[in-house]
């Protein structure tokens, strides 16, 4: 199971794009809620190893299962 970047929690650090060893975090386009940058993780890419849980500076960021809902993941 993937993890999710929750997108109004997200500040746009992108420590986790540089550490994931698949590539599967993308920009997402605009601003959140916050009006920050954000990501997203690709589910389908996503190999559930946790790095990006472990570099993510942003408590709540990112949390360690496949929620859809708390992420918007562009079309």
């Amino acid at each position: 199971m993937a993890h999710t970047i929750v997108t109004d929690v997200c500040e746009g650090v992108a420590d986790c794009v540089g550490a994931c060893p698949v590539a599967c975090i993308h920009p997402g386009p605009g601003k959140n809620t916050k009006g920050t940058d954000w990501y997203w993780i690709d589910f389908d890419t996503c190999i559930d190893c946790g790095i990006c849980l472990q570099v993510c500076p942003v408590e709540g960021a990112i949390v360690a299962e496949e929620r859809p809902e708390l992420q918007q993941t562009p079309e």
